[in-house]
């Protein structure tokens, strides 16, 4: 039942919001957020939490005002995914401004084959649209398995519906497709900041331990990509910006764990830079860090 409530509700989302006019789309996102800020729910006290690392100095006031911020921004994400099929291309091109896109076309250009990483950052399906529709360069995603299938569906649907090729994330096939598609010198954007598995790469992220996917680095040493860290912010305009890092290069000695490990820092340490810089869109609402995973019993 619990499942399909919550299909129901995306779906009632991706029907209903991107018709409302564009200023009470954003008035509702705006409510939902205040509401579920002042519930102070698990996933509000998580974000809190999260933000505490992120900005060590600050207190319960200025704590509780980035959890409101982050709570609007993480909503602002919701309205604008939600109504992002009906934006024109024109639309994309006025509202995201990137940094450094140059790393970017330039390595599509080349036909080397290129990595996008990016964390929990503002809007990553809005710099996805941005990269199809602005710059007219297709890529290839993974997305995780969710329940019920029919969510999954929808998110499928909805992702491909912007140009994007999506895999899904459980499986060992995502990684050997995504290798193919980069040995023909195609594009593969991959949301890279959190990993609970047993494969995941321990890194040190604001001073603590914690895990992030190897995927990214491998796939950069089997097969020559470009590998390039991406951050994503909000200001007072309606246009989103981001900036695209200069590439991380793979390390000339060492073993191929070493190799991973040194690479997927690299990445943690370009997504704090912009995670610091603009933490109010930091949407992460989960437990991260392996101090917070320990709290769970056996």
């Amino acid at each position: 039942m619990r499942e399909r409530l919550t299909d129901g509700l995306y779906g009632l989302g991706w029907s209903t919001v991107k018709k409302l006019p564009e200023p009470a789309a954003a008035a509702l996102g705006r409510t939902i957020a205040d509401i579920a800020w002042k519930r102070r729910g698990k996933s509000v006290l998580r974000l809190e939490s999260n933000l505490a690392r992120v900005v060590p100095d600050a207190g319960p006031e200025r704590l509780a005002e980035l959890s409101k911020a982050g709570m609007r921004s993480y909503m602002r994400y919701w309205m604008e995914s939600f109504r992002l099929p009906t934006w024109s291309a024109e639309r994309v091109t006025d509202n995201v401004q990137i940094k450094g896109a140059h790393y970017l076309t330039d390595g599509v250009a080349s036909g080397r084959g290129v990595i996008v990483a990016l964390p929990h950052l503002a809007n990553w399906d809005l710099a996805g649209v941005w990269v199809t529709r602005t710059l007219g360069v297709p890529f290839t995603t993974v997305a995780e398995r969710l329940k019920p299938e029919t969510l999954y569906d929808r998110f499928v649907a909805y992702r491909e519906s912007l140009g994007m090729e999506v895999l899904p994330h459980a499986g060992g096939s995502a990684f050997g497709t995504l290798a193919r598609r980069l040995r023909a010198g195609g594009l593969v954007c991959l949301v890279a900041d959190r990993d609970l598995s047993a494969s995941g790469v321990e890194v040190k992220y604001f001073g603590e331990s914690a895990r992030m996917p190897a995927g990214p680095a491998m796939l950069a040493q089997q097969t020559g990509a470009l590998l390039l860290p991406v951050t994503l912010w909000y200001d007072e305009a309606p246009v989103m910006r981001g900036q695209i890092h200069p590439p991380v290069e793979v390390p000339e000695t060492g073993t191929k764990d070493e190799k991973t490990s040194s690479m997927t820092q690299a990445l943690a340490d370009a997504y704090a830079t912009g995670i610091a810089e603009h933490p109010e869109d930091w949407h992460m609402l989960q437990r991260l860090w392996l101090a917070d995973l320990e709290e769970r019993p056996l």
